[in-house]
């Protein structure tokens, strides 16, 4: 008995010491976590209809644009084109499209609004192409005619000048807002914050880049209808419009849209506020500025005044 009391301390001293002597055991290893890449969602498309409208209303600084659905311009185009060619068969107007004349113009006088229309599938013109904003007057006709004739200055009544002028009939064009003089720091500001209501004395008024637009583009013998439709400006809404300050005396006197390089107002400007299909934008990037070749001179003749000189606007 003695003898086990003894032994059982000695191996009780031995167990604590062995277990004091090994070495801890490392803690088993955390597994590293996989990271798994969570992939980028696709973009969502922007649907066409809000492309349309931001890209119409970037300049828009007076009154907003009225854009209406783009899935909707092609089978709205088609209906008032087909209704305009009844309505002014006895003019001669057919949709047929001729070779050489790739686009159509409607004015619609009443919405101060000019759509341009291009050949369909069936070679008709009935594909709203582009929606510019103007400004005509109580004496502007209606009907159908082919132009005849273009200038790219034109004195008007008053005396006043116009750019970029196209002749529809008579005594009735295309052209500009009017210039107190033929300079391109003159135009009559005051009638310039005129565009989209009636304001000329018959004439269809455009900012520069529109009417250029339609001298560039439209040869002579390009056909133009003049209808009225105030409750419907046209398949593509119509276009806001910028204003300009009659205060500032360093940028009242240019159109903003004008593409001469001595225009102070900023590049943005230089595409206006036309409502554009997809093919037109297409164009645009394609072809401006091969268009600068036929920019008129930034002096010719004449002198300068200001809105208060009352004179007859054209």
């Amino acid at each position: 008995m003695t003898i086990v009391r003894r032994i059982i301390p000695l191996v009780l001293a031995a167990t604590i010491l062995a277990g004091c002597s090994r070495k801890p055991r490392d803690p088993d290893p955390v597994p590293t976590p996989v990271v798994t890449a969570t992939p980028t969602p696709a973009p969502t498309a922007t649907p066409e209809s809000a492309l349309v409208m931001a890209t119409a209303s970037t300049n828009a600084t007076k009154d907003a644009p009225q854009v209406t659905d783009p899935t909707t311009w092609d089978e709205a185009g088609k209906a008032l084109m087909e209704s305009l060619a009844e309505q002014f068969a006895g003019d001669g107007m057919t949709l047929d499209a001729q070779e050489g004349f790739p686009y159509l113009v409607a004015v619609n006088r009443a919405a101060s609004t000019v759509t341009v229309y291009t050949a369909d599938e069936e070679n008709r013109y009935t594909v709203p192409f582009m929606a510019m904003v103007c400004s005509g007057g109580e004496d502007t006709p209606t009907g159908y005619w082919t132009t005849p004739v273009n200038y790219d200055w034109r004195l008007l009544m008053g005396p006043s000048y116009g750019q970029y002028a196209t002749r529809i009939y008579g005594g009735y064009l295309f052209h500009s807002v009017p210039y107190y003089s033929q300079h391109k720091d003159d135009v009559e500001y005051d009638e310039f914050n005129e565009l989209g209501s009636l304001a000329s004395l018959g004439c269809i008024r455009l900012a520069v880049v529109d009417v250029k637009w339609i001298y560039d583009n439209c040869p002579i013998g390009t056909p133009v209808v003049i209808y009225d439709d105030a409750e419907n400006p046209g398949p593509m809404g119509k276009p806001g419009t910028i204003y300009t300050d009659p205060k500032d005396e360093d940028k009242r006197g240019w159109d903003p849209t004008d593409p001469d390089p001595a225009n102070p107002w900023d590049d943005s400007y230089l595409t206006g506020t036309a409502i554009r299909s997809q093919e037109a934008w297409d164009q645009w990037d394609a072809e401006h500025e091969n268009w600068l070749s036929s920019l008129t001179p930034t002096d010719l003749q004449g002198w300068s005044t200001d809105s208060s000189i009352v004179g007859t606007r054209g």
